[in-house]
């Protein structure tokens, strides 16, 4: 079994080279590793370079955003499962990828792990739920803990470049209501450091990713009753989270 992993990254010199560390040192060897690269300025290609003969493609050219980069890596990719591990992210240990091949019968098209979320010293386990009738409302795991047939992407289509944050939830969603089979699996295989914009838990941030989830919402809804649904979902969800930043302080 071929697993493609494929970084997106964009003047990411801070990290990248854990990252990059991190996959070329997986114990699994049926693997490609893919860095699409958004012409980036800061020393990046320097670490690309230095690891060139560990990576087996790479590009760096000017991009739309991160879904036509993580676009442009599938379009290269050749595994019978994808994974995007970014230039925040890297595997737990050098096992992490062989483990996570022991869970995978063939049988789902999305197997979700868990992930660890980093955040300064402080370390978190993330939800990984299978697809059910909460996937409606919230993605509900990490990508980074996901390990995606290929064929599945060229079924229910790539990314969408007009969502800057919430691509991955709106492929989770579209693939759910088009009957495509998941499976969590209660293990870790990466970590994901909280910094990137969906991470973000002020007003702005928060703004942000509500207006793209609930874009998300409208595009795969697919009749009157769930318009009503999503449009009461949509009154109270931003009064919850209203209340509960201002409880702690944040707003």
């Amino acid at each position: 079994m071929k697993i493609s992993i494929i970084t997106i990254c964009f003047n990411s010199a801070q990290y990248l080279e854990q990252t990059i560390r991190s996959v070329t040192g997986q114990t699994y060897a049926g693997r490609e590793y893919i860095i699409i690269d958004g012409g980036s300025t800061d020393g990046t290609i320097d670490i690309i370079r230095k690891y060139e003969d560990k990576i087996d493609k790479w590009i760096s050219e000017p991009d739309h955003g991160i879904a036509d980069a993580m676009n442009k890596g599938l379009a290269m990719a050749s595994g019978d499962y994808v994974i995007f591990i970014h230039s925040d992210d890297y595997f737990v240990d050098s096992t992490s990828l062989e483990k996570a091949v022991g869970e995978i019968d063939g049988s789902c098209d999305m197997y979700i792990f868990q992930v660890i979320s980093k955040f300064n010293d402080h370390d978190s386990l993330s939800k990984n739920n299978d697809f059910g009738i909460l996937t409606n409302l919230k993605m509900g795991s990490c990508h980074q803990g996901h390990l995606v047939k290929r064929s599945l992407f060229d079924k229910n289509g790539f990314f969408d470049p007009k969502f800057k944050i919430c691509m991955d939830y709106d492929f989770v969603l579209r693939s759910y209501r088009n009957g495509a089979k998941a499976l969590s699996v209660d293990l870790p295989i990466s970590v994901m450091r909280m910094t990137g914009i969906s991470s973000r838990i002020d007003r702005a941030g928060l703004c942000e990713r509500f207006s793209e989830e609930k874009m998300v919402h409208l595009k795969n809804c697919t009749s009157a009753t769930m318009h009503l649904f999503y449009a009461f979902y949509w009154f109270c969800y931003p009064l919850y989270w209203r209340i509960k930043l201002s409880m702690d302080n944040i707003l």
